[in-house]
């Protein structure tokens, strides 16, 4: 049932849209088109989501019309609390009531002291005892181009490796980095995945001839890639898709980089901060990065970005970077807030328990609708893939047999196609030491490794819109923009993440209608609850 949500502190009720008075309906298009005349063309939610934003607390945003959403967007993952959560207005106000400065470049502070502290107890073992900050520019981006010229500057290589389908960020040097690059300077590496597997496998096999490819472009001296200076990864591709990063396959490319002297750069801009059900999500896999990227949460929703990182790499002289506002006193507040909220509060065992209940569901709602192609994520970062289906094909039709193996510990679903239609693919796996028929302790492929579907950006667009007719807003990503993603807040209930989704599987259902798919399927079921079938 499509249901609106009414007033904080009201119950919800199904089909019951908020009224919205002449006035208020007035003065939110206006607003639109204003934004829409005065704004830069390179805007991008706001094309998707036609809100004009008044008011919100935790999970809810009311619009200037006078409609209220469910937003698991927050602020692309910005929002570990929520919106103006308790904890964090009031370190705000403290702050400004106490008559600090709220600008101070780089000088120590009582804010900034207590920001580090806090910072420092929750970063992995191995790395805060033996850590260095640099504050940078308050994007994440920031961070990341302060993280390529330390690393440049500490091993004196100027290389760096980055995989494909990375987002780091929109500034010139993260952009180098990213899926997307043009004018491509740092090498690309292929990350391990399941449904759409660089090497048509998935699994763990996938993940082994991703890291053995690795290790190949590194060691072969004629592989045109020189040492570089450092190797920049995500634990969990947010914008590539929501793509988790297998455990072992990260501890691999901690090894690799270790036995070459490679500085390992752990970007957790958006995976930080309890997201994926730890703390940090290198913690998944026990690793130690040499350096971390931090933004988005830890300013407690303001800007805030850092670069945290071994003290042996600390070779900077003195304004070799810096940044006007790196001094961001509110954000530093609003970030210890955040983080010790989160630790003392036991969301990050809270995000591992609710995501995983909120993506066993949705893999139900994919077995009744073929648009679904993939459901995946970590924690309260989750992903589900729409894909395009055949004309008059039912919900049976041509669906993969789900096979155990993934590399994030959920079942794969399968592919068409495989080693014994592809002459090359015998000769790619023995050139890296695997056979597909070898006996006992080596890799084993099947004989047909079934296809996906083609990836559908309109249905995901669709899927969006419809979500947002019912009060609930989603963020779109993935390599075709076409997997809709859901970042809610820690501090989500169960009632509201029961409502994000019945609301998700409605506006599903509603998309899966209107392409002609999924009735067959739901006919036979109720033919079959009637006793007619």
């Amino acid at each position: 049932m499509a249901v609106t949500e009414t007033a904080p502190g009201e119950a919800m009720a199904g089909h019951t849209a908020v009224e919205e008075p002449s006035a208020a309906r007035s003065a939110h298009e206006g607003i639109l088109r204003r934004q829409s005349a005065r704004e830069s063309a390179a805007r991008t939610y706001a094309r998707a989501l036609p809100i004009v934003p008044v008011r919100a607390r935790g999970l809810t945003i009311e619009g200037a019309d006078g409609r209220r959403y469910l937003d698991c967007l927050s602020g692309a993952g910005t929002l570990a609390l929520g919106h103006n959560h308790p904890v964090v207005l009031e370190a705000i106000r403290k702050v400004l009531d106490s008559g600090a400065p709220l600008h101070v470049l780089d000088l120590a502070t009582p804010v900034k002291d207590a920001f580090i502290t806090e910072l420092f107890r929750t970063l992995p073992p191995g790395l805060a005892d033996h850590a260095r900050v640099q504050f940078c520019g308050p994007a994440g981006t920031d961070a990341v181009e302060a993280a390529f010229k330390l690393v440049r500057a500490a091993t004196g290589r100027n290389g760096m490796l980055a995989f494909a389908g990375a987002y780091h960020g929109m500034t010139s040097g993260a952009l180098e980095a990213s899926g997307d690059a043009f004018d491509v300077r740092v090498a690309r590496l292929p990350y391990p995945q399941d449904y759409r597997c660089p090497f048509g496998v998935g699994g763990p096999h996938g993940a082994e001839l991703a890291a053995r490819w690795t290790e190949s472009v590194l060691d072969d001296p004629k592989s045109g890639v020189p040492l570089p200076a450092g190797m920049i990864l995500e634990p969990v591709q947010g914008e590539g898709g929501v793509l988790p990063a297998p455990d072992a396959w990260m501890r691999r490319m901690r090894r690799i980089t270790a036995d070459r002297s490679i500085p390992l750069i752990a970007d957790e801009v958006q995976t930080g901060v309890g997201r994926t059900g730890a703390f940090w999500a290198v913690e998944h896999s026990g690793i130690t990065p040499d350096v971390m990227v931090l933004s988005k949460a830890i300013g407690g929703s303001l800007p805030l970005a850092v670069v945290v990182y071994r003290d042996d790499l600390d070779v900077w002289e003195p304004g070799a970077h810096a940044g006007t506002f790196r001094g961001n006193q509110l954000a530093m507040a609003a970030g210890t807030a955040t983080m010790a909220y989160v630790r003392e509060n036991g969301l990050t065992e809270r995000a591992a328990t609710l995501g995983a209940r909120m993506l066993d569901q949705l893999r139900g709602l994919s077995r009744e609708f073929s648009v679904i192609g993939d459901v995946r994520g970590r924690g309260l970062m989750i992903g589900m893939e729409m894909v395009e289906t055949g004309e008059g094909e039912d919900e049976g039709d041509g669906r993969a047999v789900a096979r155990p193996g993934g590399s994030n510990g959920t079942a794969e679903t399968g592919r068409s196609g495989g080693p014994d239609e592809d002459p090359g693919f015998a000769g790619l796996l023995g050139s890296i030491g695997l056979s597909s028929a070898d006996g006992a302790g080596a890799v084993v492929m099947p004989g047909s490794i079934p296809s996906p579907r083609p990836a559908s950006p309109e249905l995901a667009v669709a899927v969006q819109q419809e979500c947002l007719r019912r009060g609930l807003i989603v963020e779109l990503g993935g390599r075709h923009a076409s997997v809709v993603r859901l970042l809610p807040p820690l501090t989500i209930t169960d009632d509201q993440a029961t409502a994000v989704l019945d609301r998700l599987a409605d506006a599903v259902a509603a998309v899966a209608r209107s392409h002609g798919s999924g009735a067959g399927r739901q006919q036979q079921r109720r033919r079959r609850s009637e006793g007619t079938g």
